[in-house]
């Protein structure tokens, strides 16, 4: 199983370190948000990683909500309930970090399920700065340079069918909506495979702690986030 270098287990529950959950945000997803630096003082385990983790157990549902409650510490044994076809997946103490409904067909092929999630992660570690970067500057909004919040809050899935070969998911709208210095993202996206369409979904992001859109830190965000990405891939 692709995830298996990402997680520890033992006697039920599962957790991950900074080492795994930075290791899977930058190889597997892309994604560099300073959150997911294994020295980050606020570090969180990357959402994707959950969200993988849970469909690699419960399969891929035709029609699915997930939720995230919250950010995940490192090295915090966790373990999923399940209530009908709603899964949970809770700390020791009862708190719900994510949740996930299901309806519909449920496949659980390994094979299929590591191909949509990875697109699916590696499509969200896209979102900055080619999807976020262009909403906010036409807001006239961004994250803080030294802090950045980009919190994922849902995610949705419904297909026509499940799928029999590999889907790619392509954007098809996206949008931001400005209360304050909190900003609500809507990605919208299509799935294909072998360019049928097999359905669409759509992710919400939270943006907090906004200020007045600032070209020079703009830019200087983006490049010291490029500069991130190529020191890892060096």
């Amino acid at each position: 199983m692709f995830l298996t270098p990402y997680i520890n287990q033992q006697a039920g529950e599962f957790s991950f370190s900074r080492q795994q959950g930075s290791t899977f945000a930058k190889k597997v997803a892309g994604d560099f948000n300073p959150l997911h630096d294994e020295d980050a003082k606020r570090f969180c385990v990357p959402g994707d990683l959950m969200f993988s983790w849970l469909l690699s157990q419960y399969g891929i549902s035709e029609r699915l909500c997930c939720t995230f409650a919250g950010m995940v510490a490192a090295d915090v044994w966790l373990h999923f309930e399940q209530d009908g076809s709603e899964i949970r997946i809770c700390d020791r103490d009862g708190k719900v970090y994510l949740s996930l409904t299901q309806q519909g067909a449920i496949s659980k092929d390994l094979v299929l399920i590591e191909a949509i999630t990875t697109d699916y992660v590696q499509f969200s570690g896209e979102n900055f700065p080619h999807i976020l970067h262009p909403l906010m500057q036409q807001q006239h909004v961004m994250i803080h340079p030294q802090r950045p919040m980009v919190i994922y809050e849902s995610m949705t899935l419904e297909l026509m069918q499940l799928p029999t070969c590999s889907p790619h998911l392509v954007l098809s709208n996206s949008s931001l909506e400005v209360a304050g210095k909190r900003g609500s993202v809507l990605l919208d996206f299509t799935l294909a495979c072998d360019g049928n369409h097999l359905g669409q979904g759509r992710k919400r992001m939270i943006l907090s702690n906004l200020s007045p859109y600032d070209a020079p830190s703009m830019e200087a965000m983006i490049a010291e986030y490029n500069r991130r990405k190529a020191a890892f891939t060096a």
